[in-house]
């Protein structure tokens, strides 16, 4: 079973349409038996950090999330309240991975940066059957740094962490369940770990 975390902000249908095309057993739930339980565990989300992880903090989950063994994957926002630390509003965060998160450099770029792109420098099971110059959706005005948790990047301007691994955790700055066949591969490889 997989626990999707419910805290709040946004982007939970999409993430569960995409998961019962692929025929993936799921709840959703912000309970901390239920997360500490399951076999994999998603953190989506699309919204400000101050806000989110302060809805994460009122139901106890900033502490469960770092404590968890199983995979979780972070989508958009959640992955960016996994790194240690968010411009957006100045708010620390979890500090499951190392990375800041930084707001786009003004400067002749469209923020928030929104539409498809590419991903390089692949590495982990998560891209599987995946080559550089794969194209995913995106759509955010912060990202992570590129930095040694980092196992793909983009682009836009400046480079940017895409995705971020450390141990049990791993994250996408895109939106792989609105990233066609591609981020259907990456939740299917997700799903394998």
């Amino acid at each position: 079973m997989i626990a999707i975390i419910d805290y709040d902000t946004g982007n939970l249908c999409s993430v569960v349409n995409a998961l019962g095309r692929l025929g993936a057993e799921y709840t959703v739930t912000s309970d901390p038996a239920v997360i500490r339980a399951a076999e994999r565990v998603l953190l989506p989300g699309v919204g400000e950090a101050r806000t989110a992880m302060a809805r994460l903090r009122e139901r106890g989950l900033a502490e469960v999330i770092p404590s968890l063994t199983q995979p979780v994957l972070g989508i958009c926002i959640g992955l960016q309240l996994m790194c240690a630390h968010s411009e957006e509003s100045d708010t620390p965060c979890m500090g499951i991975f190392a990375n800041r998160v930084r707001k786009f450099p003004a400067g002749g770029l469209k923020v928030p940066h929104m539409g498809w792109n590419t991903i390089e420098g692949l590495s982990t099971p998560l891209f599987d059957g995946l080559t550089g110059g794969a194209y995913i959706y995106y759509v955010h005005s912060y990202a992570p740094e590129v930095n040694a948790d980092t196992i793909a990047t983009t682009t836009y301007g400046i480079p940017f962490s895409g995705a971020v691994a450390r141990d049990n955790f791993f994250g996408t700055q895109f939106h792989p369940e609105k990233s066609g066949r591609t981020g259907e591969l990456i939740l299917q490889n997700f799903l394998k770990l």
